[in-house]
């Protein structure tokens, strides 16, 4: 029986959201593994993602010359590395509390659920041991390419 050594969320461009290097808004996908000790992978959580929007309020209305100046080209051109990592790992949870349950509550339900889909496969884990593996990031070579191709890094645990 094969433990988990690490989880791994892989970061990549929703194709059916992409407006490309020069869009405005931009949409990625996560996908949430647990990576087995002998390399095989269990995926936990495929319908996670994210969409963000780039907007510029202007007091007045500037000429076009100055639009250049203060509208940014890309909402890419905002993003990093670093931040993108974060992001994914904000979104493949826990979630945030809601209706009346604690932080505490969110955190054992949703290592509890991710025990008991890695269990359905044939894993045998606990919450607390999923809990405290490394959770690592890694971003498709489509999303380097939009921030600028600065290789991602990998991150300690949630």
């Amino acid at each position: 029986m094969a433990a988990v050594a690490r989880l791994l969320t892989l970061v990549d461009i929703a194709d059916q959201d992409d407006d490309g290097p020069d869009a405005r808004r931009l949409s990625v996908s996560a996908r949430h593994e647990a990576v087995l000790a002998d390399g095989r992978r269990v995926v936990l959580l495929e319908d996670r993602g994210w969409s963000e929007e780039l907007r510029v309020l202007l007091d007045d209305e500037p000429s076009e010359q100055a639009r250049g100046f203060v509208e940014p080209s890309s909402i890419w051109a905002y993003e990093t590395v670093e931040e993108m990592e974060r992001t994914a790992r904000n979104v493949v949870g826990p979630d945030e509390p809601f209706e009346g349950r604690t932080r505490a509550d969110m955190d054992a339900s949703h290592w509890d659920s991710l025990a008991r889909v890695l269990r359905r496969q044939g894993v045998e884990v606990q919450a607390a041991e999923l809990r405290g593996l490394p959770h690592d990031v890694e971003l498709s070579g489509r999303v380097l390419a939009r921030i600028g191709g600065r290789p991602a890094t990998a991150s300690g645990g949630q």
